[in-house]
Protein backbone atom coordinates (compact mmCIF):
# COMPACT_ATOMS: atom_id res chain seq x y z
CA UNK A 1 0.00 0.00 0.00
CA UNK A 2 1.07 3.58 -0.67
CA UNK A 3 -0.30 6.50 1.34
CA UNK A 4 0.27 10.14 0.36
CA UNK A 5 -0.70 12.81 2.87
CA UNK A 6 -1.32 16.41 1.78
CA UNK A 7 -1.06 18.91 4.64
CA UNK A 8 0.08 22.43 5.52
CA UNK A 9 1.78 21.06 8.64
CA UNK A 10 4.07 18.24 7.43
CA UNK A 11 6.23 18.33 10.56
CA UNK A 12 3.30 17.09 12.63
CA UNK A 13 3.72 13.66 11.05
CA UNK A 14 7.44 13.12 11.73
CA UNK A 15 7.09 11.39 15.09
CA UNK A 16 3.96 9.34 14.44
CA UNK A 17 5.35 7.89 11.21
CA UNK A 18 8.67 6.94 12.77
CA UNK A 19 7.50 5.04 15.81
CA UNK A 20 6.01 1.67 16.71
CA UNK A 21 4.01 -0.39 14.21
CA UNK A 22 3.94 2.27 11.49
CA UNK A 23 7.73 2.46 11.51
CA UNK A 24 8.06 -1.33 11.39
CA UNK A 25 5.51 -1.60 8.57
CA UNK A 26 7.56 0.82 6.48
CA UNK A 27 10.78 -1.04 7.30
CA UNK A 28 9.12 -4.28 6.11
CA UNK A 29 8.03 -2.48 2.93
CA UNK A 30 4.41 -3.29 3.66
CA UNK A 31 3.50 0.37 3.23
CA UNK A 32 5.08 3.48 1.75
CA UNK A 33 4.03 6.77 3.32
CA UNK A 34 4.84 10.20 1.89
CA UNK A 35 3.95 13.58 3.37
CA UNK A 36 3.53 16.56 1.04
CA UNK A 37 3.53 20.22 2.04
CA UNK A 38 0.51 21.79 0.33
CA UNK A 39 2.36 25.12 0.15
CA UNK A 40 4.75 23.57 -2.36
CA UNK A 41 1.88 23.35 -4.85
CA UNK A 42 0.54 26.90 -4.73
CA UNK A 43 1.28 29.46 -7.46
CA UNK A 44 1.02 32.33 -4.97
CA UNK A 45 4.39 33.99 -4.35
CA UNK A 46 3.62 34.10 -0.62
CA UNK A 47 2.74 30.38 -0.64
CA UNK A 48 -0.84 31.10 0.42
CA UNK A 49 -3.24 28.15 0.31
CA UNK A 50 -6.36 29.93 1.57
CA UNK A 51 -8.52 32.98 0.86
CA UNK A 52 -11.60 34.82 2.11
CA UNK A 53 -14.96 33.10 1.50
CA UNK A 54 -17.24 34.42 -1.21
CA UNK A 55 -20.39 35.87 0.30
CA UNK A 56 -18.60 36.92 3.47
CA UNK A 57 -18.19 35.14 6.76
CA UNK A 58 -15.53 34.55 9.38
CA UNK A 59 -12.23 32.81 8.82
CA UNK A 60 -10.51 31.61 5.68
CA UNK A 61 -11.25 28.83 3.20
CA UNK A 62 -8.67 26.48 1.70
CA UNK A 63 -8.28 27.14 -2.03
CA UNK A 64 -9.05 24.50 -4.63
CA UNK A 65 -6.07 25.06 -6.94
CA UNK A 66 -3.16 23.93 -4.73
CA UNK A 67 -5.07 20.81 -3.65
CA UNK A 68 -5.86 19.86 -7.26
CA UNK A 69 -2.25 20.53 -8.26
CA UNK A 70 -0.92 18.40 -5.39
CA UNK A 71 -3.14 15.43 -6.23
CA UNK A 72 -2.38 15.68 -9.95
CA UNK A 73 1.37 15.86 -9.30
CA UNK A 74 1.27 12.80 -7.02
CA UNK A 75 -0.68 10.86 -9.63
CA UNK A 76 1.69 11.89 -12.41
CA UNK A 77 4.72 10.74 -10.42
CA UNK A 78 3.14 7.36 -9.82
CA UNK A 79 1.70 6.37 -13.17
CA UNK A 80 1.42 2.70 -12.22
CA UNK A 81 -0.92 3.63 -9.38
CA UNK A 82 -2.66 6.55 -11.05
CA UNK A 83 -5.97 4.83 -11.81
CA UNK A 84 -6.08 3.09 -8.43
CA UNK A 85 -5.54 6.12 -6.18
CA UNK A 86 -8.45 6.87 -3.86
CA UNK A 87 -8.70 10.49 -2.68
CA UNK A 88 -9.86 10.83 0.93
CA UNK A 89 -10.72 14.13 2.59
CA UNK A 90 -10.56 14.20 6.39
CA UNK A 91 -13.63 16.21 7.27
CA UNK A 92 -16.29 16.51 10.01
CA UNK A 93 -18.86 16.06 7.23
CA UNK A 94 -17.47 12.65 6.36
CA UNK A 95 -18.55 9.11 7.06
CA UNK A 96 -17.59 8.13 10.58
CA UNK A 97 -14.56 5.88 10.72
CA UNK A 98 -15.15 2.42 12.16
CA UNK A 99 -13.45 -0.96 11.84
CA UNK A 100 -15.62 -2.02 8.92
CA UNK A 101 -14.74 1.08 6.90
CA UNK A 102 -11.08 0.71 7.87
CA UNK A 103 -11.04 -2.86 6.50
CA UNK A 104 -12.43 -1.69 3.17
CA UNK A 105 -9.89 1.12 2.87
CA UNK A 106 -7.04 -1.20 3.89
CA UNK A 107 -7.59 -3.12 0.65
CA UNK A 108 -6.69 -0.05 -1.40
CA UNK A 109 -3.38 0.02 -3.25
CA UNK A 110 -3.01 3.79 -3.07
CA UNK A 111 -4.64 6.39 -0.84
CA UNK A 112 -4.18 10.16 -1.03
CA UNK A 113 -5.28 11.84 2.21
CA UNK A 114 -6.18 15.53 2.15
CA UNK A 115 -6.06 17.31 5.50
CA UNK A 116 -8.58 20.13 5.74
CA UNK A 117 -7.92 23.26 7.78
CA UNK A 118 -9.16 26.76 8.58
CA UNK A 119 -12.92 27.33 8.31
CA UNK A 120 -13.41 24.87 5.49
CA UNK A 121 -12.37 23.81 2.02
CA UNK A 122 -13.49 25.01 -1.41
CA UNK A 123 -16.55 22.93 -2.28
CA UNK A 124 -15.16 22.11 -5.72
CA UNK A 125 -12.59 19.87 -4.04
CA UNK A 126 -15.44 17.79 -2.58
CA UNK A 127 -17.44 17.73 -5.79
CA UNK A 128 -14.78 17.07 -8.39
CA UNK A 129 -11.70 15.59 -6.70
CA UNK A 130 -12.49 13.67 -3.53
CA UNK A 131 -13.72 10.07 -3.64
CA UNK A 132 -14.62 9.79 0.02
CA UNK A 133 -14.89 11.97 3.13
CA UNK A 134 -14.05 10.50 6.51
CA UNK A 135 -14.56 11.79 10.03
CA UNK A 136 -13.08 10.21 13.16
CA UNK A 137 -15.86 11.48 15.43
CA UNK A 138 -18.55 14.04 16.14
CA UNK A 139 -16.29 16.82 17.38
CA UNK A 140 -14.24 19.59 15.82
CA UNK A 141 -10.46 19.48 15.40
CA UNK A 142 -8.21 22.36 14.41
CA UNK A 143 -7.34 20.50 11.22
CA UNK A 144 -7.39 17.14 9.51
CA UNK A 145 -3.85 16.19 10.52
CA UNK A 146 -4.74 14.35 13.72
CA UNK A 147 -7.59 12.58 11.94
CA UNK A 148 -5.17 11.51 9.19
CA UNK A 149 -2.80 10.07 11.81
CA UNK A 150 -5.63 8.05 13.35
CA UNK A 151 -6.68 6.77 9.94
CA UNK A 152 -3.13 5.80 8.95
CA UNK A 153 -2.56 3.94 12.21
CA UNK A 154 -5.88 2.11 11.84
CA UNK A 155 -5.12 1.07 8.25
CA UNK A 156 -1.48 0.08 8.58
CA UNK A 157 -2.10 -2.51 11.28
CA UNK A 158 -4.67 -4.18 9.01
CA UNK A 159 -2.16 -4.79 6.22
CA UNK A 160 -1.28 -8.51 6.12
CA UNK A 161 2.13 -9.22 7.63
CA UNK A 162 2.38 -5.98 9.63
CA UNK A 163 1.43 -7.38 13.04
CA UNK A 164 3.72 -10.06 14.46
CA UNK A 165 0.87 -12.33 15.58
CA UNK A 166 -1.46 -12.97 12.65
CA UNK A 167 -4.21 -13.99 15.08
CA UNK A 168 -4.11 -10.80 17.15
CA UNK A 169 -6.49 -8.94 14.84
CA UNK A 170 -9.18 -11.57 15.38
CA UNK A 171 -9.50 -10.84 19.08
CA UNK A 172 -9.42 -7.04 19.18
CA UNK A 173 -12.19 -4.65 20.11
CA UNK A 174 -14.85 -4.07 17.43
CA UNK A 175 -14.12 -7.36 15.68
CA UNK A 176 -17.56 -8.88 15.23
CA UNK A 177 -19.00 -5.71 16.85
CA UNK A 178 -17.72 -6.79 20.25
CA UNK A 179 -15.40 -5.03 22.67
CA UNK A 180 -12.38 -7.04 23.74
CA UNK A 181 -12.54 -9.42 26.70
CA UNK A 182 -10.46 -8.67 29.87
CA UNK A 183 -6.74 -9.40 29.71
CA UNK A 184 -4.40 -10.37 32.56
CA UNK A 185 -0.71 -11.14 32.94
CA UNK A 186 1.69 -12.17 35.72
CA UNK A 187 1.57 -12.20 38.67
CA UNK A 188 -1.61 -14.23 39.12
CA UNK A 189 -2.13 -12.67 42.55
CA UNK A 190 -1.43 -8.93 42.78
CA UNK A 191 -2.22 -7.23 46.10
CA UNK A 192 -4.71 -9.97 46.85
CA UNK A 193 -6.48 -9.36 43.52
CA UNK A 194 -6.49 -12.68 41.70
CA UNK A 195 -6.71 -13.53 38.02
CA UNK A 196 -9.89 -15.49 37.17
CA UNK A 197 -9.07 -19.13 37.81
CA UNK A 198 -10.42 -20.24 34.43
CA UNK A 199 -7.47 -18.50 32.73
CA UNK A 200 -5.05 -20.63 34.72
CA UNK A 201 -6.85 -23.90 34.02
CA UNK A 202 -5.20 -24.74 30.69
CA UNK A 203 -8.61 -25.69 29.28
CA UNK A 204 -8.62 -23.65 26.08
CA UNK A 205 -12.19 -24.47 25.15
CA UNK A 206 -13.49 -23.17 28.48
CA UNK A 207 -11.17 -20.17 28.26
CA UNK A 208 -12.58 -19.25 24.85
CA UNK A 209 -16.12 -19.62 26.15
CA UNK A 210 -15.28 -17.35 29.10
CA UNK A 211 -13.73 -14.76 26.81
CA UNK A 212 -16.76 -14.68 24.51
CA UNK A 213 -19.09 -14.34 27.49
CA UNK A 214 -17.00 -11.51 28.95
CA UNK A 215 -16.80 -9.72 25.60
CA UNK A 216 -20.60 -9.83 25.37
CA UNK A 217 -20.96 -8.59 28.96
CA UNK A 218 -18.56 -5.68 28.49
CA UNK A 219 -20.10 -4.67 25.17
CA UNK A 220 -23.60 -4.76 26.66
CA UNK A 221 -22.40 -2.66 29.60
CA UNK A 222 -20.20 -0.10 27.83
CA UNK A 223 -21.39 0.03 24.23
CA UNK A 224 -24.94 -1.32 23.94
CA UNK A 225 -25.27 0.55 20.64
CA UNK A 226 -22.95 -2.01 19.03
CA UNK A 227 -25.60 -4.69 19.44
CA UNK A 228 -27.64 -2.84 16.84
CA UNK A 229 -24.87 -3.64 14.37
CA UNK A 230 -25.89 -7.26 14.15
CA UNK A 231 -24.17 -9.06 17.03
CA UNK A 232 -25.18 -12.69 17.33
CA UNK A 233 -25.80 -13.52 20.98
Amino acid sequence: MRIDIITIFPDMFKNILNESIIKRAQAKRKVKIFVHNLRDYTLDKHRKVDDRPFGGGSGMVMSAEPIFRAVEKIRTKNKALRTKAKIVLLSPQGKRLNQGLAKKLAKSKHLILVCGHYEGIDERVRQYLVDEEISIGDYVLTGGELAAMVLVDTLVRLIPGVLGDKNSLKFESFEGNLLEYPQYTRPADFRAIKVPSILLSGDHQKINQWRKKEALRITRLKRPDLFNGGIKK
